[in-house]
């Protein structure tokens, strides 16, 4: 049995589990002390272009300004072909545009902004100025998928845009991707507004908290039950599945048991580990992850591994228990950019590409894209 766990008793975060059993899976986490701009839109102006980066500083409202790539800015708020011209040709200080926020600022450095803007729906993401940005989930496949690329293209959707179905998307008719598709083009549209009404810097769309965006995101057809302990975060869930897909009500729980909700169903101890440097597996061994400004290592140990007959044994299944793990941890950790992977050193041509394949399997349902690279002769992978 699949479900959803949102913890809001605490004043400072909330926190959501997605667990199968009582199998902890993903993970997320809000601090409510400090601003979450993630995927909020901005009307910023640009106050320094730097050649030397291809980029541009934008003020967008926050304490620090955002920095936007060249290639993250939309060709209808630059003067020429940016192959062609100087980036100071293209843009100048003073120009104003809706910015995103990709990535959070962190330490020194300003938040990541693009101006190619996405809009996520219950089970469509809209991309209102980016013609050749849609498509279908990567993890709906074969003759669904066909039947999805119809669906898609009979949806009523204005010219320059583009949109991605995702998965939750499967199964649903087309009168239900056109309603979602139109929700999504009235908050455009309430963008669009607050863009020519008021100047920059200026919030003109804020995303949802994490509570409605854990109901948006993950409730789906697979999931048999969603608990929360705390009744204003209820009422916010409820009004949500009311109004977007009331269908699934009957799945909404409210936790009232004196026993706190994450150690009722055993994911306290597992929440944990995401803030360990070493996790233990279960034949003994142990994965070890460092983060660095330039990637993530991982190292597998399988000093007291004791799975397996022999040495060549004991690496292969310590391995494809860490692969299963590593994938958990990066979920939990909400880890990304470039990671290196020390497996430990398998001389069987055929373990090695079962190690590979465990690991892509089970990042199979990661919302992110994942690229991987084979097992080097050193044993390391990328990805």
């Amino acid at each position: 049995m699949k479900r959803i766990l949102i913890n809001a008793t605490q004043n400072e975060e909330i926190r959501v589990a997605l667990c199968k059993g009582n199998h902890l899976y993903d993970f997320d986490l809000e601090n409510r002390t400090r601003e979450q701009k993630k995927s909020n839109i901005y009307k910023g102006h640009v106050t320094r272009v730097e050649p030397s980066l291809e980029a541009v500083f934008v003020e967008y409202g926050s304490q620090r300004q955002g920095f936007l790539p060249i290639r993250e800015i939309s060709a209808e708020y630059l003067s020429g072909n940016p192959r062609d011209e100087n980036i100071k040709k293209l843009i100048k200080e003073g120009d104003e545009l809706i910015v995103q926020v990709e990535k959070e600022e962190r330490g020194n450095k300003g938040a990541a902004l693009s101006t190619y803007v996405s809009l996520a729906g219950r089970y469509l993401v809209l991309m209102p100025n980016n013609p050749r940005g849609g498509g279908i989930s990567r993890q709906i496949s074969g003759k669904l998928r066909e039947d999805m690329k119809r669906m898609l293209g009979n949806l009523d959707l204005p010219k320059g845009m583009s949109v991605i179905i995702r998965t939750a998307g499967i199964g649903k008719t087309q009168e239900d991707l056109q309603h979602d598709l139109n929700h999504l083009l009235n908050i455009w549209q309430a963008i669009q507004e607050q863009n020519q009404k008021y100047p920059s810097p200026r919030l003109v769309h804020q995303e949802a908290g994490v509570v409605t965006r854990a109901v948006r995101d993950y409730l789906r057809d697979d999931i048999s039950e969603i608990w929360i302990d705390n009744e204003n975060a209820y009422i916010e869930a409820a009004g949500f599945i009311d109004a977007v897909m009331p269908k699934q009500a009957e799945k909404l729980r409210k936790y009232t048991d004196y026993e706190p909700m994450f150690s009722r169903f055993n994911i306290e101890k597992q929440i944990e580990t995401a803030y360990q440097r070493e996790v233990r597996l279960p034949s003994g061994g142990s994965i070890v992850i460092d983060q660095t400004e330039a990637l993530v290592s991982i190292d597998i140990n399988s000093a007291k591994s004791t799975k397996g007959s022999d040495v060549a044994e004991t690496a292969y299944h310590t391995n494809l228990e860490a692969a299963d793990e590593i994938a958990r941890q990066l979920r939990l950790r909400d880890m990304g950019g470039l990671i290196v992977i020390d497996f430990i050193d398998m001389n069987d041509n055929k373990h090695q590409k079962e190690v590979e394949k465990r690991l892509v399997d089970a990042t199979k349902y990661d919302r992110a894209r994942v690229q991987f690279g084979d097992i080097s002769k050193f044993g390391l992978m990328e990805m």
